[in-house]
Order: C-alpha cells, then structure tokens, then sequence
C-alpha cells in the first residue's frame, strides 16, 4: 500500500512524540465529527426546499468554485477536508469526481492514508536503547569535574564504577552535551620497538625537576615497571649526587625482591648522575643496563610519558613550597597512580588495583562518591555501600 511520507508513520517513536501524536488524531476526529454533523443538519435542510432554489444555489456554488479555482489553483485542504472528500467520493461515481478540487488519484490516496492511519502501530526501532538520563548525567558529571579527561579515560573510570557502556556511546554523549571528547588530543598508541615486546622484567628510571615558590630546584628519581606500568617512587633531594643514587637503586632491588620480582633490565639516559656504582648495582644481581642514545628522548618514552603525566594532571596546578610538601604531592599522586587510575596499556585497569575493591554489578543501583586527593586536584569515584 502506498502511502506518503506525511501520512507514513515512522518508526521509533518516543512518550513524548507518541503522546502528541495521539493528541493529534483526537483533535482531527473531533474535526471530522463537527463537520459530519454540520453537513447532516444541512442535508436535513435541504430536504424542506424546492427543487428550482436547489438548482439556483447549485449554479452559484459552481460559479464560486470556478471563481476561487481562478484565483487559487492548489487550495491548501486540512486533514478534517480531505477525510470529508475521501469518504464523499465512496458515494459518488467514479465519472463524477471531477466535481472535487482534487485529482482522482490524490482521493484515492487520502483514502489509504486513513486505511493506513487506522491499522498501523509505532514500533520500536531496531538497534541498541539508548542511554537512560541518569547515565548520561554520570558521563557529563565526569566530563565537567575533570576538563582533562577524554573520553576513554571516563570509559576507564565507568568500568570501575561497573558501569558497563561503550566508548563510542561515551563520545556521542559529550558531543550532545557539548563537550569535546578528547581535549588534550587521543595519545598514539603502541610504538613498535624492543621495549615493548620485551617489557617484561625492563625497569625504565629517570629524574625531572621541580621548581618552588622560592626558586629553588628539586630532583625527583623514579623507578617505572614497563610491563605493569607500575611507578616507584625513590625519593626527592636537592643535592642528587651518586651516593643517594646509589642507595635508590639498592632499595628497588629490595622492594622487588620481597615482592618476588626479578630485573633484567635498567633503562636509563646518560645523565651524569648516574654514577658508575648505581649501575654495579644492578650488574651485581645480573641486570643489564642499557643506556639510550645521546638526545633521544623516545629511547625511554614511558619514563618520559610518566613526567608528562605527572606534570599535566598534579604539578603543573600545585605551588610547591619545599622538599617535603613535594614528597608529600609525589606519594599521594604515585600511590593514585598505581592502585586507580586506569591505563589503556592495562585494558583500562590500574597497575596495582586495591585490594578488597568489590565492583557493583551491572544493575548501576547506588549513588556515586566522590573522593577528593590533593584539596579536590585530583578524584576517585566509588560506588556508595
């Protein structure tokens, strides 16, 4: 059957566009009844005159018509108008209809628009539902509290709270909402070199600098796991000189050796500072050092993404007043680091997840807490017990 597209129903409606709908054809039924009845009392009417003034009134409609027709070639008709013409027509010949306004093609095809109207029903349409409100209400929340998140970061931090939602559904949502789903741009992804496919057993270290309010600069050595991404923290001085390097390098080795994990190898740059006796150190326990080329930085790219990290998301928006408030910053954003922050690397997963840490199931019943670190710099959400 066919039927146009402003008769055609289509699919997947909602309450809101179904009620209105429905409104609709109420006010066009009641439409058409008035005009029925209206057209009824006149026929009634008719009936109680002669002949002769029935003729004469016939003679000065049509001479209307033909005025109007002049003047108006295509009428704009209501739909309680052509339901009247369509159900007219079912009386009158088919040789007659050129009395009507319209073609006899269009009569026959408001007929099956009512035929349709009457047995058609909305359906669903086919596909995933979207998300509920609450859900999206969750996503803008995390978006807006955190600027610098992207969108699979939020993924990341949703598949903590056992939400389970597509990344991709993720960045439609910001999108609507008006939010950029990736506002410091999406990192590239994987690079294809001996570190990554022998991650395993490598330990990647390096030091940046921090410089306080008084101007006075401050050495941060750390000690990052390639293929757990998990970060060591050594310590925090303003005199790094080969005796305290040294001793950082004997307590890794005592860390990693209570936790049953053996190093194969140490990757560090040719900054001076490490001294000779850090690197027997490592030889001592049968570690190979390998020392990356001069000015090349990508050599050791995970130690040097971690100094971006820390920099972007805790220290480029702290004031550090000395050495011990910025070990104080360090620990609690490595600790962060290293049991909740999810990585991409890790399936969005921490490297060191806490323990005891239950996941809500997919049900997304309970409110979500917030726990705020470093004066609300940095948040960890859970769900509520």
């Amino acid at each position: 059957m066919a039927v146009t597209s402003r008769c055609r129903l289509t699919k997947g409606y909602d309450a809101s566009l179904l009620a209105c709908l429905r409104r609709r054809r109420f006010r066009v039924v009641w439409s058409f009844v008035y005009l029925a009845l209206r057209r009824s009392l006149e026929l009634v009417l008719l009936c109680f005159r002669s002949a002769e003034a029935k003729e004469i009134e016939i003679l000065v409609l049509r001479h209307e018509l033909a005025v109007l027709r002049r003047q108006h070639p295509r009428p704009c008709l209501q739909a309680k108008d052509r339901a009247l013409l369509a159900a007219l027509s079912r009386l009158l010949p088919r040789a007659r209809w050129s009395v009507f306004l319209v073609r006899p093609e269009t009569l026959l095809r408001w007929h099956r628009c009512l035929v349709a109207g009457a047995w058609t029903y909305p359906h669903r349409q086919p596909g995933r539902l979207p998300l509920d409100g609450d859900l999206q209400q969750l996503i803008v929340r995390l978006a807006t509290e955190n600027p610098r998140w992207g969108y699979q970061r939020i993924h990341g931090e949703l598949l903590r709270l056992g939400v389970r939602v597509s990344a991709s559904a993720i960045r439609r949502v910001l999108r609507a909402h008006g939010l950029d789903p990736a506002p410091r741009g999406v990192p590239r992804r994987g690079w294809r070199s001996f570190l990554r496919q022998q991650a395993a057993g490598i330990v990647a270290c390096d030091f940046f600098t921090i410089d306080t309010v008084w101007l006075r600069r401050l050495y941060v050595l750390f000690f990052m796991e390639l293929d757990t991404r998990r970060v060591h923290l050594a310590g925090v001085t303003a005199n790094p000189d080969g005796r305290w390097v040294t001793q950082q390098a004997r307590n890794l080795l005592l860390v990693q050796g209570e936790q049953g994990r053996q190093v194969r190898f140490v990757l560090r740059d040719r900054d001076t500072k490490f001294s000779r006796a850090f690197d027997d150190v490592f030889r001592s326990e049968g570690c190979e050092v390998l020392v990356t080329p001069v000015r090349a930085p990508r050599a050791n790219a995970y130690a040097e993404r971690w100094v971006r990290t820390v920099r972007a998301e805790c220290l480029d928006w702290l004031l550090i007043v000395g050495r011990n408030h910025l070990e104080k910053v360090m620990r609690i954003f490595v600790e962060h680091y290293n049991r909740y922050r999810p990585h991409r690397a890790l399936q969005l997963k921490a490297p060191d997840p806490a323990t005891g840490l239950t996941i809500v199931g997919e049900n997304r019943q309970g409110s979500v807490r917030r726990r705020d670190l470093l004066g609300g710099l940095l948040h960890e959400y859970r769900r509520a017990a």
